[in-house]
């Protein structure tokens, strides 16, 4: 590999940006490949490195020219930051964990968020825009909120939704959901915000307990990480 390849690959890896290293088999040849960024243009080995990296899984592609390029997904970890250490953030919180996920848990309320009910995951005690500020959310990380209470789940809203994560959730019902949306209308959001937001979170599989919600939302964030995305404007690739 080319030392300038080699030290760009490092700078993406190090800024946790998504990237594919593209290598030609008979040429031995690499160039490094940005399909989330890039511009939705029709161009084989692109389409090809965007299944990949959605996929998470590197491998061999044969092209329509017979040429064979063996592409090397470099993705950042998984990330989730659940708002409210409630009930159902227990279950949720292993659930994330166990798939892959780094994750924290942010709730100023020191009596719910405790390590005795959260073993072995990250607590931040702080409101929680100043914990989404701390967790510093990218490309890959699902936010969940779970409190009910505007006074925690919208400032933690305000904050992501200007940034690029891939999932918010919120629970709540359908009435809920909507008052949600009222408050951010006035803080200057729009249509094009809310359709990013899940709301009411979790697939509808009739979920009751605190446990089988867990699971429909880690449906959900399945869903939304692992099916095809439009691929935003961006530049395509660097040699």
């Amino acid at each position: 590999m080319k030392i300038d390849l080699l030290n760009q690959l490092l700078a993406d890896r190090e800024a946790k940006r998504q990237v594919v290293l593209a290598t030609d088999l008979a040429s031995g040849e690499g160039r490094l490949l940005y399909p989330v960024e890039a511009e939705s243009s029709g161009d084989e080995l692109l389409a090809a490195a965007h299944r990949v990296m959605v996929a998470d899984k590197s491998g061999i592609v044969e092209l329509a020219d017979g040429g064979k390029v063996f592409l090397h997904v470099y993705n950042p970890p998984l990330r989730m930051l659940i708002v409210g250490a409630v009930h159902i953030a227990q279950p949720l919180s292993q659930m994330a964990a166990l798939a892959g996920y780094d994750v924290a848990i942010v709730d100023p309320r020191r009596e719910f968020a405790s390590p005795d009910r959260f073993p072995g995951i990250t607590l931040i005690d702080a409101w929680p825009d100043d914990g989404v500020d701390q967790f510093a959310p990218d490309r890959r990380t699902a936010i969940v909120t779970l409190t009910h209470d505007p006074k925690l789940d919208d400032p933690a809203l305000i904050k992501v939704l200007r940034s690029d994560v891939f999932y918010i959730g919120c629970l709540g019902s359908n009435r809920t959901h909507g008052k949600r949306l009222e408050r951010l209308a006035a803080e200057g959001f729009n249509e094009a915000d809310f359709a990013r937001i899940y709301g009411p979170v979790g697939l509808d599989i009739g979920a009751k307990s605190p446990a089988e919600i867990a699971v429909s939302i880690m449906g959900e964030i399945t869903e939304a990480l692992r099916r095809p995305v439009q691929i935003a404007p961006g530049a395509a690739a660097a040699e």
